[in-house]
């Protein structure tokens, strides 16, 4: 799998869970998970 289709994937996933985690009135959650999914896909793109 090429570096910017796993990169599609994680944003893609996360974006999904935190769009779950605000329709449960979990904001901060869906913050933090989406804070932490961006700082991998950077540790990605940074590391190739």
């Amino acid at each position: 799998m090429a570096m910017y289709e796993k990169m599609y994937a994680i944003l893609c996933g996360a974006v999904s869970d935190a769009v779950d985690l605000m329709e449960n009135d979990e904001n901060q959650r869906a913050i933090q998970l989406l804070k932490e999914k961006l700082c991998e896909i950077e540790e990605l793109y940074i590391g190739e």
